[in-house]
Order: structure tokens, then C-alpha cells, then sequence
């Protein structure tokens, strides 16, 4: 079952990366049996925080999203998840033979390694369930800093390479990274102008 492997990649990393090449499964069983299973947890945590829970803010008032509002929010942002870890393992493939690996026609290794690699971050969606800001924002850091930790260790052992190689390929990744996220941020922005932006309430 492919959801062993989060563990795995928490315990015994390298391992788990030599067993995850050695699979080599498809990117569409490798979506539907991890990531869209893993991806759900941020999304239903923050709409049972936002909508339910609240959170307070200097004036110690409770304020809470409108259950459709926050539905609407956590929908987007499992979708932007989804769409995110596809474009980040197409990079992977797409910048293979660059670095010394082969590309493949099906991306199946490069899917698979940014899939795992964004493990930390796909757990990391428990944080929401307390909503506070500060503690949330130190539990995603420390997951993205794992993650990236993550990625440069598979990449070797995944896209087989010189792990000499590795240093610059992940920094080429985090940088792809870095621009799907703020594409993902902007994209919210453009659709919040079109009237799926939050709606607050006070608790």
C-alpha cells in the first residue's frame, strides 16, 4: 500500500527512496491511492478550524468563516494542491536530462518524487485543526524545510544521478516550488475578485 511510504520516509528515507524507484508506479496510482488522500487532510482541517473553531484576533474576538465560504476555500486550495504537486513532478521530468537523468515519457519517477517529497507538508494539515497562526506557520516551516530535506535525498536514489548533481537540481526544484506557490497565491487573489473570497463572521 503506498501510504506506507509516508512513514517510511519519516523513519528510514533512503530505503523507502531505493523502494519507491523500484516500483516505478503509474502517476494516476500514485495520485488516487496517495495524494489525494494525503492532500485532503490541510484542506478539511482548515474547514472544520475556520468554520467550527474560529480564531481570535488582538481584541480577543472570535472570528469564524461562513460554512459555504469555507468550504469554497478549502476546495481551492485541494485543487491548487493537486495541480501543484503535477506541475512540480512534470519540472522533475522536464529538467531530467539536464541534470543527468532520463526523462521519461510517462513521468512516473518524477510524479512519485514530488509526491512523497511533499509528505511533511500534506501532514502538516493537522496544525489547522488549532487555529493559531503563529503555531501554524511554525509547523509549516519545519515540514517545507523536511520536504526539501526530502527531495534532495531522493533525488539521486529516484532519478538516478550523481548525487554531486543533486545540490543544484533541488535548488532549480525549490525554485520551481517557490513559483507554483506564488502562482497558486495570485490565482486566489484573481478568483477572490470574483466573489469566492472569504466571508467572515464573528464567532
Amino acid at each position: 500500500m503506498l501510504l506506507s511510504h509516508a512513514f517510511g520516509l519519516f523513519t528510514h528515507p533512503g530505503e523507502e527512496w531505493a523502494s519507491i524507484r523500484k516500483e516505478h508506479e503509474t502517476p494516476r496510482r500514485v495520485y488516487v491511492a496517495y495524494v489525494l488522500i494525503l492532500a485532503a487532510i490541510a484542506p478539511i482541517s482548515a474547514y472544520i478550524s475556520t468554520a467550527y473553531f474560529g480564531w481570535t484576533v488582538g481584541n480577543e474576538r472570535l472570528i469564524k468563516l461562513t460554512e459555504i465560504s469555507a468550504l469554497q476555500l478549502s476546495v481551492l486550495t485541494y485543487l491548487a494542491m493537486l495541480v501543484g504537486v503535477f506541475a512540480l513532478g512534470y519540472a522533475i521530468n522536464w529538467m531530467a536530462k539536464t541534470y543527468g537523468a532520463k526523462e521519461e515519457y510517462v513521468p512516473s519517477n518524477g510524479i512519485a518524487l514530488a509526491a512523497y517529497s511533499c509528505t511533511p507538508l500534506f501532514l502538516a494539515g493537522f496544525a489547522l485543526l488549532y487555529p493559531v497562526p503563529w503555531f501554524n506557520a511554525i509547523v509549516f516551516l519545519i515540514a517545507a524545510c523536511y520536504g526539501a530535506w526530502l527531495m534532495y535525498d531522493g533525488l539521486p536514489i529516484v532519478m538516478g544521478i550523481e548525487k554531486e548533481r543533486a545540490v543544484m537540481y533541488a535548488g532549480a526544484l525549490l525554485t520551481v516550488a517557490l513559483v507554483i506557490l506564488v502562482s497558486t497565491r495570485v490565482g486566489s487573489v484573481i478568483l477572490w475578485n470574483f466573489g469566492v473570497g472569504p466571508v467572515f463572521i464573528s464567532g
